[in-house]
């Protein structure tokens, strides 16, 4: 079992579960903590690192059923019978993968901005820019900004990304296994599992975002037959961050009923 980083906030509620919010791809569990911390409020939140992600151990290999089954296992370590599950993007997938093969282990289930499709790569010229970087002979971080510009025009993409470069020696490294991530990029982005799962869900979408679409309704629907879809305007992919206030009542008001 991999020893996950993860993060506990707030008091358990007598009659509600736990809480598990998973970020996205190249992400940390520092990128929800304006949805988990108003959650926490309420009740016990669990935010974790995910494999290959940011403090959590590296692996040689990553897919979603194999980050499912570590954060399961990681479940267990913590005594987590039964959760409710908020995953963002690529968190999205894991917690609908979780969900879709260990349904007894999910009470209600949040989806921010991802379906549980095949989609095609979003991330050639972010993994040209992070491969091509020579991160030992990296004189600064603001370096590692101009280099990265050539690839990433978005200044917050930048700033999202470069959040994971530390140092170490002389040089810089970054935290997330970009080896294998890059590698095993196409089956991150893979469809999720077949199964069904019966429980409640809502599938948050970003406004603007293309991530979820009309064509993704029968899928989502036949794996989740009791899920519900929110739009929230004015918002990307990274609706959480465009919204945290809103996002974080939409999910809460969700989540809170028994």
């Amino acid at each position: 079992m991999l020893a996950l980083n993860f993060r506990i906030l707030g008091e358990p509620h007598p009659d509600l579960p736990p809480i598990l919010v998973i970020h996205g791809l190249f992400g940390s569990l520092e990128n929800l903590a304006g949805v988990a911390r108003p959650l926490a409020e309420s009740r016990n939140v669990y935010s974790i690192d995910l494999p290959n992600h940011s403090r959590s151990p590296h692996t040689e290999t990553t897919s979603l059923v194999q980050m499912a089954e570590e954060v399961l296992a990681w479940m267990d370590s913590q005594g987590l019978a039964k959760i409710d599950l908020v995953g963002h993007s690529l968190g999205g997938k894991v917690a609908m993968e979780i969900a879709l093969q260990h349904p007894e282990r999910v009470n209600r289930l949040v989806v921010m901005d991802i379906a549980p499709v095949k989609y095609p790569p979003h991330h050639n010229q972010v993994f040209a820019g992070l491969q091509s970087l020579d991160t030992q002979s990296l004189s600064s971080r603001s370096a590692a900004d101009a280099h990265m510009l050539q690839y990433v025009p978005e200044l917050a993409v930048r700033s999202f990304l470069l959040k994971n470069l530390i140092k170490s020696g002389d040089g810089f490294a970054w935290r997330f296994n970009l080896p294998v991530v890059a590698r095993d990029y196409p089956e991150l982005i893979a469809g999720n599992s077949a199964g069904v799962f019966e429980g409640p869900v809502m599938f948050l979408k970003g406004g603007d975002s293309d991530y979820i679409t009309e064509v993704h309704r029968e899928p989502i629907l036949t794996r989740f037959p009791n899920a519900s879809v929110k739009v929230v305007e004015k918002t990307g992919h990274w609706l959480h961050a465009d919204k945290p206030v809103v996002v974080a009542k939409l999910i809460k008001n969700f989540l809170d009923k028994e």
